[in-house]
């Protein structure tokens, strides 16, 4: 089930078109799915992707796989440090980061709309978004779009067939880390 949850939330990232994705993983055993996860972690390691459990809850864990290179890239973009410290990140290290990231996620309350900038969203859709409270986007697809719509929604568009791809070879016997691209 693990597999068909990363084709199906995380398949633009395994082919390194995406900084990462993020999904709920139900689990009727930890146990279980800690073992799976860390299989997949040695797998797709040497493929510079990483995965995480971000959040866990009874019965459902909120799994990170990213690209550390992309992510890293993504956190020295202009203005991105000054935007995560307002959220109390001290610095755009990206274990120091994806640990507050945690710290925040695991708080409750509300979900820090920053996780954006950790999923490789640009930065003037993540603040369109918080600054718009989730409202009066310019269209929307894998995020509510308020920069760049057009560039965007063929982006979007890319991350679609990539995903329609990755299924269809994965139901066709394929293991995933093997749909994984190295980086």
């Amino acid at each position: 089930m693990l597999e068909r949850y990363l084709v199906e939330h995380c398949s633009p990232t395994l082919a390194s078109i995406k900084t990462a994705n993020l999904f709920n993983m139900p689990y009727a055993s930890w146990k279980e799915l800690d073992g799976q996860l860390k299989s997949l972690k040695q797998q797709f390691a040497e493929k510079g992707i990483s995965l995480s459990v971000v959040r866990k809850r009874e019965g459902t864990a909120l799994i990170y796989v990213y690209r550390r290179q992309k992510l890293k890239e993504d956190l020295t973009k202009p203005g991105v440090a000054e935007f995560l410290q307002t959220y109390g990140y001290e610095n755009t290290d990206v274990d120091q980061a994806i640990e507050r990231l945690h710290i925040r996620l695991e708080k409750g309350g509300n979900f820090p709309h920053e996780i954006g900038l950790f999923l490789g969203y640009p930065l003037g859709d993540v603040k369109g978004f918080i600054e718009n409270a989730g409202k009066n986007s310019k269209c929307a697809g894998c995020w509510k779009v308020y920069c760049n719509e057009c560039e965007t929604m063929k982006l979007f568009e890319r991350f679609r067939k990539c995903r329609e791809i990755y299924l269809r070879l994965w139901q066709q016997g394929k293991p995933v880390w093997k749909l994984a691209v190295a980086a």
